[in-house]
């Protein structure tokens, strides 16, 4: 069973704040001492409580007196270069706090537009994005193709290192180059894949002729904004991707 977590926060009850404060005193004084011990260094506590008369100190009263005339000694400068109060330790939780939330906030943001992304390539259109929206989304894709560039290049480089020499290496036999005079006979191929290769060169040359048709990016008469480095009119969206500019 995991230990419920404590609230930071002044304990108002009487009998459980003297409680927490034996407790806690207990285990401070002991990891006091395992860090001495450890690590070989030179370590005190003083404590001062309404509940004793007297201060609970550790190791000794010698202890402490030989480890604060070591500390008076130091310049203030020293002194103060790794003292932490309430208000610097509280402003340290809260930039870390804030670091942590920006973070989340990007790793948000990027699931939502991948969600949206992965909706568009199923046929649904940009009708309810905005302008912020559209320029997130065009980072995303954009980061998305450098990943996928970025794989297959690796890939290349794993299955042919070496270029065409490891394809000779590993027994594959070359085509023999024809001597000069010869007749070269091009390969027969049946009716089906000429047809084929046909329609394939067709639908190249109407996409030639008509490129705006492929720049459609959803369903009806939506047009994707232009994205890239490539356009200086390009809006990019700094709310959750400033860096990548």
């Amino acid at each position: 069973m995991t230990r419920k977590k404590v609230k930071l926060a002044y304990i108002s009850n009487d009998s459980a704040r003297k409680a927490t404060y034996k407790k806690r005193k207990k285990g401070l004084m002991k990891k006091v001492s395992e860090l001495s011990t450890l690590c070989g260094i030179e370590a005190c506590a003083i404590i001062y409580s309404p509940y004793e008369s007297q201060p609970e100190i550790w190791p000794s009263p010698g202890g402490v007196q030989r480890v604060l005339s070591a500390f008076k000694k130091m310049s203030e400068m020293d002194q103060s270069k790794k003292m932490v109060n309430q208000e610097s330790y509280l402003r340290q939780r809260i930039m870390k706090a804030n670091e942590q939330l920006k973070k989340q906030c990007k790793d948000n943001r990027e699931k939502e537009m991948t969600q949206v992304m992965f909706q568009n390539l199923t046929g649904k259109g940009l009708y309810n994005l905005n302008m912020m929206d559209l320029n997130d989304l065009g980072w995303l894709v954009e980061q998305k193709l450098k990943d996928i560039h970025k794989r297959v290049d690796t890939l290349n480089r794993a299955f042919d290192p070496q270029g065409s020499a490891t394809t000779a290496t590993m027994g594959t036999q070359l085509p023999e180059v024809p001597k000069s005079g010869e007749n070269v006979q091009a390969p027969e191929r049946s009716g089906a894949e000429a047809n084929v290769d046909i329609m394939q060169r067709q639908q190249w040359i109407m996409d030639m002729m008509n490129p705006q048709e492929h720049m459609r990016f959803g369903t009806g008469d939506e047009m994707m904004l232009p994205f890239g480095d490539n356009n200086p009119n390009a809006l990019w969206s700094n709310a959750f991707f400033p860096w990548e500019k």
